[in-house]
């Protein structure tokens, strides 16, 4: 009870610096309860509509209905949620501030003395609540949702890894690691090739028929390998054996080249596989920092659509609250559209991952700012 007693007094002493008003409690409570309520509805129809697609496939595995609700639908629910949330965010608030609009209460607001600017702060501190919820779960939840939405596939509907082929990765600064094909699902790479130079001249070469990664050990176990040595005299010098193990700079997830393996790893995560991966010259490194720089620019997206949809929304219409919906889903597929067409630029067209992330969050956030200049007030 005293810990209730101390957060109650503290969030008291909150409001009073701050000078939170009764109208601000309602404004925010209306504001995420909508979100809510959308986000809920969004959430029915896309797993009613899953189920339709998918029921088959779970009874024709015999996957227990426990399995299918904890295993299943538990990760599968969380990446759809984060997706929509900076749209939903939009649309909501669009949808309850134009009710608001319609029936004077925004200009019941205004006739109080209350300014625009200070009508702004409990959108402003709902999209900070949304954005923060947002960024937990794009960094930390779904990445976890998502790995063992993967397992289920994997387990139950028979999903098959496709082997990567002919993987050239760079090792070191001098050195070279090539793999004519690796299987994620047994760990084994074929052919393998290890090569390392000095002053442009090859000095090791290990070849091996198969390698593979034994953890605890921390190494690289080849079979069936051929170890070649050029010494500083130019002497070459050859070793043949059944196994051998040696110690590399790389991983067996550096070795599979998949754009979504980025979409199960927390932030911390991606950021250290792409400082290995950029060391490697990756062929897919654009595909791992736009996944980056979304985890970021999506949440930042919440605050700016949210000003956006409240500039949009607090015009009082004589045609109703449709008009601002229909605007709202305009802009709304405006941002879509040009988040699309940045991706693919950042992907194949020259434009660097970071831009190509934020151009539309730029952009929408220069509407945004003329759009509030030019509302009634």
């Amino acid at each position: 009870m005293r810990i209730f007693e101390s957060i109650k007094r503290f969030d008291e002493r909150v409001r009073e610096k701050i000078g939170w008003k009764i109208l601000d409690g309602y404004l925010l409570r209306k504001m995420l309860g909508t979100v809510v309520f959308a986000i809920t509805l969004l959430m029915v129809i896309v797993v009613v509509f899953d189920v339709s697609e998918n029921i088959q496939k779970f009874m024709s595995h015999n996957i227990p209905t426990k399995e299918v609700i904890t295993g299943y639908y538990f990760n599968f629910i969380p990446y759809f949620i984060n997706l929509f949330i900076p749209l939903f965010t939009f649309i909501s608030v669009i949808w309850f501030t134009s009710k608001l609009s319609s029936q004077n209460e925004i200009i019941s607001i205004f006739d109080n003395g209350i300014s625009f600017n200070r009508m702004l702060v409990p959108y402003v501190t709902g999209a900070m609540i949304i954005m923060l919820i947002s960024l937990i779960m794009a960094n930390f939840i779904v990445p976890n949702t998502n790995r063992k939405l993967n397992e289920f596939k994997y387990q139950y509907f028979g999903r098959k890894y496709v082997a990567s082929t002919y993987l050239h990765i760079k090792n070191s600064k001098n050195s070279y690691v090539f793999v004519e094909r690796w299987d994620k699902v047994e760990g084994i790479g074929y052919n393998f090739t290890y090569e390392e130079f000095d002053s442009n001249a090859l000095r090791l070469k290990i070849s091996a028929q198969t390698v593979d990664y034994n953890e605890e050990k921390q190494m690289w176990e080849m079979l069936k390998y051929t170890r070649r040595v050029i010494t500083p005299d130019n002497e070459e010098v050859i070793v043949r054996g059944d196994e051998f193990d040696t110690v590399l700079n790389i991983l067996p997830r550096n070795l599979y080249q998949d754009a979504f393996v980025s979409e199960t790893m927390s932030y911390t995560e991606l950021r250290q596989f792409i400082k290995e991966e950029k060391l490697r010259g990756s062929s897919l490194l654009a595909n791992y920092q736009i996944e980056q720089h979304k985890r970021l620019a999506n949440p930042m997206g919440i605050l700016i659509m949210t000003l956006l949809g409240l500039s949009v929304s607090c015009r009082k219409s004589n045609r109703g609250v449709g008009v601002h919906v229909f605007i709202g889903m305009g802009l709304a597929f405006s941002f879509i559209f040009l988040q699309q067409i940045s991706t693919v630029f950042s992907v194949s067209g020259g434009l660097p991952p970071i831009l190509g992330t934020w151009f539309p969050n730029i952009i929408f956030l220069i509407i945004t700012i003329i759009m509030l200049k030019m509302t009634p007030k």
